[in-house]
């Protein structure tokens, strides 16, 4: 399966590129591709109910969610962003503590480090909403990452602590020829409850449940030294907070 979300991943870049519609950065081999449209998807995610009724959300750091992350701030929410990698776990950014003129600067990566603040496990907020990127997705909830599998630990993190559920939303924004008829789904992966491109909003209607958590007898010692909030983690779960899942 992995070589089949791999061959699939190869081909959405290559049409993106040959398409037109993929912008920078580039190349966008090995990555959630930025696309042509990313505003328009930004605001018609902003104008869903799951957005008006969100306090909370945790966005995803990649390029294509940078609007989102904007119309996030901008709407006056709190924003939990992973920092690329897990490298430096998760930051967290209060709109009402940034000056309003600085909010698009806030929404990139080096803008978030700049005004948001470094949080541990312990003081994550519940999440009203997830907003994750995309490679391919499905109209049943099918998605297929980059390959790192970095969203689907931050996930599992937040479902560890009990800080999102199975009723938490979780969208995505893409361009349209994102959009698959099928894509394959493993144990780890969760699915997306509505897609957002340029041109329409569609939802799913998932009739598969979230992974609980961490799927741990998957984490590698490696992966516990390069995300160090996963190693925190997981150190609490040894010492009975926390629900492992094996």
């Amino acid at each position: 399966m992995s070589a089949e979300k791999e061959a699939i991943r190869r081909r959405i870049w290559r049409l993106m590129d040959e398409s037109r519609v993929s912008r920078f950065p580039k190349p966008v081999v090995g990555r959630i591709p930025n696309f042509e449209g990313a505003e328009t998807a930004a605001k018609k995610l902003a104008a869903l109910p799951e957005f008006k009724d969100a306090r909370v959300l945790k966005v995803n750091p990649d390029s294509p969610q940078a609007p989102v992350r904007r119309e996030t701030l901008l709407s006056g929410r709190i924003l939990v962003m992973p920092t690329p990698r897990l490298r430096e776990g998760f930051l967290l950014l209060d709109s009402r503590k940034i000056p309003r003129s600085a909010l698009g600067k806030a929404s990139t990566i080096r803008g978030a480090f700049r005004y948001g603040r470094s949080i541990g496990i312990d003081d994550l907020p519940r999440v009203d909403l997830v907003v994750a990127g995309s490679v391919a997705v499905s109209p049943d909830g099918g998605r297929i990452g980059k390959g790192g599998g970095y969203s689907e630990i931050e996930y599992g993190i937040l479902r560890e602590l009990d800080l999102v559920g199975e009723e938490t939303p979780v969208l995505t924004t893409v361009h349209d020829v994102q959009v698959l008829d099928w894509v394959p789904v493993e144990e780890h992966d969760f699915s997306v409850d509505v897609i957002v491109t340029p041109k329409r909003v569609v939802r799913t209607g998932r009739k598969r449940n979230q992974p609980e958590g961490i799927i741990w007898n998957r984490v590698t010692p490696k992966m516990l030294e390069e995300m160090p909030v996963l190693k925190e983690l997981r150190i609490k779960v040894k010492q009975g907070i926390g629900q492992a899942k094996s």
